[in-house]
């Protein structure tokens, strides 16, 4: 390879991330919207999208991920209102992860499964953050694109087969956990939730399920601490969001959890 075609290869490649982050924001915006108008009787295709504080429709500058935001320092254009930060971060979540999907398989055929994929996964995560549940269709969906998405990456069907006997056992030990708990410690929508990330991880199944136990761990402490001092007011936190952040850095890290802990259980002094 030339030099010239070296700097080709490396602009077109530049060009495409570029590209996919951009698109990564703009999907994310409209999967916000169907996550906002989901089971409300509006429709996601159709209708203004509207100010969440004064219901004023928004003009099209209010509408740029990520920059409207910036530009506006936070606050709506049309009332003054403080925003959510919760769009603009889902806005470059996805982005970085459409960038993250395409240095993993590259532009190829599964490249478009793997996008679809961690769209809907991203639906699922606010529905989840907003409702505190998981609604079927979307469970089913996602699950069918992480499996197609999981079979297009392993390397026979064999592979394939050892994923979802993985992803079966994962799932099973969160519905014995809803049906042990009688509902109190998570939902039984967890256990297929869980069940479509571990396809999506594959190989990384089980170090995946177990960063988002770390994550939900961590999150939880943290939540528990800022309570008010003698509150016996239960929290509810949702667990679609930690389950997802664990899957997604196993599968895009391919670290090793077991490393870890074998590390932090050496001796400091020999």
């Amino acid at each position: 390879m030339t030099d010239a075609d070296f700097c080709y290869d490396t602009q077109m490649s530049l060009l495409v991330s570029v590209a996919l982050f951009a698109f990564g924001t703009i999907v994310a915006s409209f999967v916000g919207v169907l996550a906002g108008r989901l089971y409300t009787g509006q429709s996601f295709l159709t209708g203004r999208s509207l100010c969440d504080a004064c219901a004023k429709p928004l003009s099209a500058w209010s509408l740029v991920p990520i920059f409207s935001y910036l530009f506006s320092a936070g606050r709506a254009r049309c009332c003054g209102a403080h925003l959510s930060l919760l769009s603009p971060l889902s806005e470059l979540s996805l982005g970085v992860l459409f960038f993250l999907a395409y240095l993993k398989v590259g532009f190829s055929s599964v490249l478009l499964f793997l996008l679809l994929s961690l769209s809907l996964l991203l639906a699922l995560v606010l529905y989840d953050l907003a409702h505190q549940i998981l609604p079927s269709p979307l469970l089913m969906v996602f699950i069918a694109a992480s499996a197609v998405t999981g079979f297009m990456t392993t390397s026979s069907p064999s592979a394939f087969f050892s994923s979802v006997s993985a992803a079966f056992l994962i799932a099973a030990s969160l519905a014995l956990i809803h049906f042990a708990s009688r509902g109190r410690a998570m939902g039984l929508a967890d256990a297929p939730f869980v069940f479509g990330c571990a396809l999506l991880a594959g190989s990384a199944a089980l170090p995946g399920f177990i960063f988002s136990f770390w994550i939900g761990a961590v999150v939880g402490i943290a939540v528990l601490a800022r309570r008010p001092r003698g509150s016996r007011m239960g929290v509810e936190v949702p667990f679609a969001p930690y389950l997802a952040a664990g899957f997604l850095l196993a599968y895009f890290t391919q670290w090793n959890p077991f490393i870890f802990t074998s590390a932090l259980s050496l001796p400091l002094f020999r």
